[in-house]
C-alpha cells in the first residue's frame, strides 16, 4: 500500500523541529528572537490543541477551506499579537482561548458543515485571542518581527500537523468508522472544558 505523502511530511517535520523545541528550555541559541517565537506556540496545551483543531476543520471543511481557514488564522493572529505588544486591552483572552478549543472539538467532533465564510470568521474570531496572548507575552528583549515570524511558522505548521492528522483519521474512519473522528474532537473539546474550569 502506497503511504500518503502529506501525513509523511508531517511527521518529519515534527522529528526535524524537536531539537530546537529541546533547545528552548536550556537558554542555548536565540532564545529571545525567532526561535523564541517558533517555540513559544508548541508550549501550551492550548495553543497546541485549537491549532491543529483547526487543520482537522479545514480538513474536514474541504475545498477552499482546506487553505484559506489556516491562512485567516495565521494572518488574523497576527493582527491580535500586534494588538498585545502594543499594550491594547482585549477582555476574556484566556477564555477565549479555552472556547476555541472547546467550540473547534465540537466541530470536529460532529462534522459540523458550514459555509467557508461562517468558517473563516470563526476562526478568526478565536485568532485574535491566541495571538494577543502570544504579543502579551513576548519579553521585553525579544526582537519583535523574529519573533512574530517565529510563532506565525510554528501556528502555520501546527495548522499543517492538523491537516495531516485530518487525512489519517478520515482513512481509519473510511476502514473502521467514523468514532474515530468523533473521538478526536471530544477529546479536544473536554480539554477546553478543562482548560476553561482552570483544571489545566
Amino acid at each position: 500500500m502506497k503511504t500518503p505523502a502529506l501525513p509523511v511530511m508531517v511527521a518529519a517535520a515534527a522529528i526535524a523541529l524537536m531539537p530546537g523545541i529541546a533547545l528552548a528550555h536550556t537558554g542555548v541559541g536565540d532564545t529571545s528572537g525567532f526561535s523564541h517565537g517558533f517555540v513559544h506556540p508548541l508550549t501550551g496545551i492550548d495553543h497546541l490543541l485549537a491549532m491543529m483543531m483547526v487543520g482537522v476543520f479545514a480538513w474536514q471543511l474541504g475545498g477552499r477551506a482546506l487553505w484559506l481557514v489556516p491562512l485567516t488564522f495565521v494572518m488574523v493572529m497576527a493582527i491580535g499579537g500586534a494588538f498585545g505588544v502594543a499594550g491594547v486591552s482585549i477582555p476574556f483572552v484566556e477564555t477565549g482561548i479555552a472556547l476555541s478549543v472547546i467550540v473547534l472539538g465540537a466541530a470536529v467532533a460532529f462534522r459540523l458543515s458550514m459555509p467557508v465564510a461562517i468558517a473563516v470568521a470563526l476562526v478568526g474570531l478565536f485568532a485574535v485571542f491566541h495571538g494577543h496572548a502570544h504579543g502579551e507575552e513576548m519579553p521585553e528583549n525579544a526582537a519583535g518581527l523574529a519573533y512574530g515570524l517565529g510563532f506565525m511558522l510554528a501556528t502555520a505548521a501546527l495548522h499543517l500537523a492538523g491537516i495531516g492528522l485530518g487525512f489519517l483519521i478520515g482513512r481509519i474512519a473510511d476502514e473502521r468508522g467514523p468514532a474515530v473522528v468523533r473521538i478526536t474532537g471530544g477529546v479536544a473539546a473536554v480539554a477546553g472544558l478543562a482548560l476553561l474550569g482552570g483544571l489545566i
